[in-house]
């Protein structure tokens, strides 16, 4: 069945400059904003040891400006033309956006391309970068609930960059010297490693022109990264003890990669068990039994492999039943799968807020960029709305069986007692 979904047809732009970039555009004429977004093809997967958190480095370096442009003026020029500018580090790019009135469109191309492939990379710049991201380490190591994510993710993955934070960790930011973090900008920061992604009232043709002029220049190469997928198995338990106010628990399975035909029903079940409103974990934890604030589902998914998690925290002389209530919710989903009420709400959700999230020039842009990073294309709008429609019960039964009814790991970070780490 067609997904009920259906508005104006998507016009999507996929060409590659003579440079090397590829430039993927979507115009619309019905905004009168433009965002730009340029990806990079390196992320924090595909770091040495010795340099865990090269790219989250270098995203923070690069807003500290070029020779030309100091980061003040850098961010003065963006205010004054109300623009918004922010960049962000995942396991496999590292991504620059900045949204402008439409006007402007020919500013922001300019303005990342010289802070991306011409920053200056100042030795002061460095050491004053390298503070605020130990800051940032000491921050997440006191977020009781990113770290017991971030301790699960440790353990699916144990041995592979897949597990590591992408920040790195306090030792390799210590560690990091500056013509380290200048040769890993220069392998890979080059044309051919980038894909600039753009949304909103834009010409197409002018956007290629643009972007060559002004990234074909770049003074480096590019080297895209060889990538392996894990083989160490997942550990089954991970445990820290802290002496916070609660305890949090998360649940991991080793998941599907981002191109996986069973992706769209990994998302209906996600919705079911845990994302939503109506989830069963969210009315059976947190609605029925008062037993935690916050407990929630979540999926992310990488070229060649994936993670779906669940999360609860809750106080501490509540574990024991938090846990019971969770692996009795996740024995009844194995042994009784979702039902059909379940799966069109859940295929209802996903279409309606796919189309409702996209209705600017920024959700629009992430989504170009995004799908090339991780599936090396742009995913057509009706694929993915076809794809959540045509989602049957035993699609859903078939990940089921293959994610959540195989080996899981617990994480737990809290005041534990022995009991706790069984």
């Amino acid at each position: 069945m067609p997904a009920p979904w259906r508005g104006a047809p998507e016009v999507v732009h996929d060409t590659r400059t003579p440079s090397g970039v590829r430039v993927v555009c979507e115009p619309m004429r019905e905004v009168g904003s433009v965002t730009l977004g340029v990806h990079v093809g390196v992320g924090g997967r595909d770091e040495p040891d010795a340099l865990a958190g090269a790219s989250h480095f270098l995203e923070h370096l690069l807003f500290k400006g070029t020779d030309r442009i100091d980061a003040r003026t850098l961010a003065a020029s963006v205010d004054a033309r109300g623009g918004e500018m922010n960049a962000y580090t995942a396991r496999e790019h590292t991504a620059f956006h900045l949204r402008v009135p439409a006007r402007e469109l020919e500013f922001a191309v300019d303005l990342l391309a010289e802070v991306i492939t011409r920053p200056s990379l100042s030795p002061d710049d460095v050491e004053s970068e390298r503070d605020v991201i130990l800051d940032e380490l000491a921050l997440s190591e006191d977020e009781p609930e990113d770290r017991v994510h971030s301790l699960c993710i440790e353990a699916l993955f144990p041995g592979h960059p897949l597990g590591r934070e992408v920040l790195g960790t306090t030792d390799s930011i210590t560690a990091m010297r500056r013509d380290a973090v200048v040769r890993f900008h220069a392998e890979h920061y080059g044309p051919a490693n980038l894909v600039v992604a753009a949304a909103g009232r834009l010409d197409p043709g002018e956007l290629n022109e643009r972007v060559e002029a002004a990234f074909g220049g770049s003074p480096h190469g590019a080297q895209v990264p060889a990538r392996s997928g894990p083989a160490a198995p997942p550990l089954p338990r991970a445990a820290l003890r802290r002496s916070t106010e609660q305890v949090h628990v998360c649940y991991g399975w080793r998941s599907l990669p981002a191109e996986h035909p069973d992706r769209f029903a990994l998302a209906v079940l996600d919705h079911v068990l845990g994302s939503g409103m109506s989830s069963r974990l969210f009315h059976e934890i947190r609605e029925r039994r008062g037993l935690a604030y916050s407990v929630y589902s979540s999926r992310s998914s990488h070229s060649d492999a994936g993670a779906f998690l669940v999360y609860a925290g809750c106080l501490p002389d509540r574990f024991a039943e938090l846990r019971a209530v969770l692996d009795g919710e996740l024995d009844h989903l194995c042994a009784h799968g979702i039902s059909a009420e379940e799966l069109d709400v859940a295929k209802g959700y996903l279409g309606g807020s796919l189309v409702l999230g996209l209705e600017d020039s920024a959700s629009r842009m992430s989504r170009l960029g995004e799908g090339v990073m991780s599936r090396g294309r742009v995913v057509p709008l009706d694929e993915v709305l076809d794809g959540i429609a045509a989602v049957r019960l035993d699609d859903v039964a078939r990940v089921v069986a293959s994610v959540v009814a195989g080996p899981r790991t617990v994480a737990v970070v809290g005041p534990l007692a022995a009991a706790d780490l069984a």
